[in-house]
């Protein structure tokens, strides 16, 4: 390396529920195990050989892999345990950026005076990870947030990879488009039949073709990371922008009145989650993968903004039927998922739904004295449900419902970060 080493760090815990049942049952390490009962929630790497994955249901992973360990989370000791970890990188760096329960963006051009270089601060950051919590930590260094974390995922699992500045476009055009966030399945399809499989050949496409070809946003974005143009500081805090959660599930996903329970519990969790921040949002987004991978979203915006549970969700099971009837009439839809955006303080909102004229019906009116009376028992029944547990009350097609999702409410709390 030339000249100093960049400043930016992506740390990301590796196998991070998997590799939490471990340390907390040695036995376990080293075998293929999973988390998770119904639904495999997070693989072990020596499960994930034999092609075991998250989300996928736990008899299709035991057929791929004879003797796979399953186990059921424990997620109090995941938060403690990611607790802990970003802990200990606040004590390298007060600029933690923390994106998600196991991996933060770290920035430490303030650090290198007291600790060395920011190698140096991995190295050691690495060290303390493992001999105060024994979990697995991957970094990666480079001079932007976007390429930190290809680098860490490129030296996963148990890696350390520094990205030299003056040979960092060399790394990056050599990787396959599939490394560049917002790449998914889909837009790598559409680069193949521009004959672009590779970053560089991405860098070197024309932003008018593929602006063309991705949209205007889309293109723009994709080529500036081609070049790794990414000039978004690491930041300590945010001004929350959403509130969202959303549920994979094995069975059930071409019936609409399975569909129906999972967004009323989304929408039961999304209203749960505002109302004890103090928020409303006026756009309710709706979004369905289905079994393919392929996913769509449909969104609308209010007049003003809500926070009720069933506003919430008989207008996300509205937006996701429309877009099922539109886009995926009678496939097997495998994840839904709800946010509700454009935040705003709620002590005092009017909680009217003005937005008959957008998607019809007579949904709930806000501003009306009972929609204002439910807000007041939305808050009331959250009260309920801090003391005695979520399972104590509850809308009646949750409670008396049969469960549609084998994943656990505290992991997918957990595993959900508001934005």
């Amino acid at each position: 390396m030339t000249g100093d080493p960049p400043p930016i760090l992506h740390v990301d815990l590796d196998a991070f529920y998997a590799t939490a049942e471990q340390v907390r049952d040695p036995a376990l390490r080293g075998k293929a195990m999973a988390v998770g009962e119904g639904v495999i929630l997070a693989a072990s790497y020596q499960a994930r050989q034999f092609g075991v994955r998250s989300a996928m249901s736990t008899a299709v992973a035991r057929r791929l892999c004879p003797g796979l360990i399953v186990v059921a989370g424990h997620f109090a000791d995941y938060a403690r345990l990611s607790g802990e970890v970003f802990a200990i990188c606040a004590d390298f760096t007060p600029v933690v950026e923390q994106i998600s329960i196991d991996e933060a963006f770290l920035d430490v051009s303030g650090s290198t005076h007291l600790f060395g270089s920011s190698v140096e601060i991995a190295r050691r950051l690495r060290q303390r990870v493992r001999e105060e919590t024994e979990l697995v930590l991957s970094v990666g260094v480079a001079s932007t947030k976007f390429l930190a974390k290809v680098a860490s995922q490129t030296a996963k699992p148990d890696g350390l990879l520094v990205i030299d500045p003056e040979t960092e476009l060399d790394f990056l055009h050599a990787l396959p488009v599939r490394a560049i966030w917002g790449v998914g399945r889909k837009t790598e399809g559409r680069l193949a039949e521009l004959g672009i499989a590779t970053v560089g050949q991405l860098a070197a496409t024309a932003p008018t073709t593929l602006r063309h070809h991705l949209g205007r946003s889309a293109g723009a974005h994709l080529h500036a990371l081609a070049w790794n143009r990414d000039p978004r500081p690491v930041v300590t805090s945010h001004r929350l922008k959403s509130v969202g959660a959303q549920s994979a599930f094995g069975r059930g996903g071409a019936d609409p009145a399975v569909r129906s329970r999972v967004l009323i519990d989304l929408a039961d969790r999304v209203g749960r989650r505002l109302r004890a921040k103090e928020l409303a949002g006026r756009t309710v987004t709706a979004r369905v993968r289905f079994d393919d991978m392929a996913a769509i979203t449909r969104s609308a915006t209010l007049h003003a903004p809500i926070a009720t549970t069933p506003a919430i969700a008989e207008l996300a099971v509205r937006l996701a039927e429309d877009g099922i009837t539109e886009t995926g009439a009678g496939r097997l839809v495998n994840l839904l998922g709800i946010a509700v955006s454009q935040l705003s303080s709620s002590p005092h909102l009017q909680l009217e739904l003005p937005f008959g004229e957008t998607l019809g019906g007579d949904l709930h009116r806000s501003g009306s004295e009972e929609e204002r009376n439910r807000h007041e028992l939305d808050l009331a029944i959250d009260a309920l449900r801090k003391r005695y547990g979520t399972d104590a009350i509850g809308p009646a097609s949750l409670v008396l419902g049969e469960r549609t999702s084998a994943v656990p409410d505290e992991f997918r709390d957990l595993s959900t970060r508001d934005r």
